[in-house]
Formats: structure tokens, C-alpha cells, sequence
């Protein structure tokens, strides 16, 4: 496992990966890092473009870990574009239409809520259907960050 660590403006962020793809990112302050591998040197770069407030480019190879649910809705999450936000009702909805199958807005939240993969999976841009703040595992505090640096409009 490689672990590195990353300087974003709002926040410490830790990397992980197994040498083959991203399998972690999070806001952590305090951990033990090893050496750094392709993966992690190129998911840096794709965080200074988007902290340099642009869309990435470039893909990374990401590692999803959960539910066949929990993926499907992740995937949904990746669709979002920079900037874009869509309520957890919406992508019920989505998911129904590409499934036939109805789920929950809030058994999207619990999906989106065990997003591993924090930025480059986009949870931040899942509000409410009024586009009030919900919560978000690295802390509202980063949401709100994320959510403006984006410009983003949200409601508390």
C-alpha cells in the first residue's frame, strides 16, 4: 500500500493506493505516509487543477470497494461535471430510469455517504432537493469549502 499525503487549501488530504489504481482519498490531518507510486504522483497533479479551479483532465484510475449498488450510484456521482450539483431525489430518479428499479433519495445518501474516494468521486455535489447542505463525512466545513470553490450555490 502507498500512502502520501496532500497540501490543499482547505485542508490536509490523504492518498492511498494499491500501485495500480486510487483506492482512498480523505482529509485527514495526521497519519503515517510511505513512499509514492504513479498513481498518487498523478492523482497530485489532477488536485492542482482542480484546486486551480478547472475541470482535470486527466483520468485516474480509481478502485471502487462496496455494494453493486454502491458503485452504481458512485457512478452516477462521476458524471457530475465541475460545478454541477444534483439533489439525492435526482439521482434516485436516474437510477430508476437506467435500472427500473426504485430507490430511496436517502438510500442514495447512504451510498454516497460511504464514498471512499472523496473529490474525484464528487459526493460534495449531492444536496438536498431545496439545495440545502447535507451532510458529508470529511466534515461540513469541507463541503461548504469544495461547494465554493466550485461556486456551487447551496442554502444552509
Amino acid at each position: 500500500m502507498f500512502v502520501q499525503a496532500y497540501n490543499s487549501p482547505i485542508g490536509k488530504i490523504k492518498l492511498v493506493s494499491d500501485g495500480k489504481a486510487l483506492t482512498g482519498l480523505s482529509f485527514e490531518d495526521e497519519f503515517f505516509e510511505t513512499k509514492s507510486c504513479f498513481v498518487l504522483d498523478k492523482t497530485k497533479v489532477w488536485l492542482d487543477e482542480y484546486f486551480s479551479l478547472n475541470q482535470p483532465k486527466e483520468k485516474i484510475k480509481i478502485k471502487l470497494t462496496g455494494t453493486d449498488f454502491q458503485k452504481f450510484v458512485w457512478k452516477l456521482v462521476m458524471d457530475l461535471k465541475y460545478s454541477q450539483s444534483k439533489s439525492y431525489k435526482q439521482l434516485a430518479d436516474e437510477y430508476f430510469a437506467k435500472t427500473g428499479k426504485h430507490v430511496s433519495p436517502r438510500a442514495v445518501g447512504r451510498a454516497v455517504g460511504a464514498n471512499k474516494i472523496l473529490i474525484i468521486i464528487p459526493c460534495h455535489r449531492v444536496l438536498s432537493s431545496s439545495k440545502r447542505l447535507t451532510g458529508y463525512s470529511a466534515g461540513i466545513d469541507k463541503k461548504i469549502g469544495l461547494l465554493n470553490l466550485e461556486g456551487i450555490k447551496y442554502k444552509f
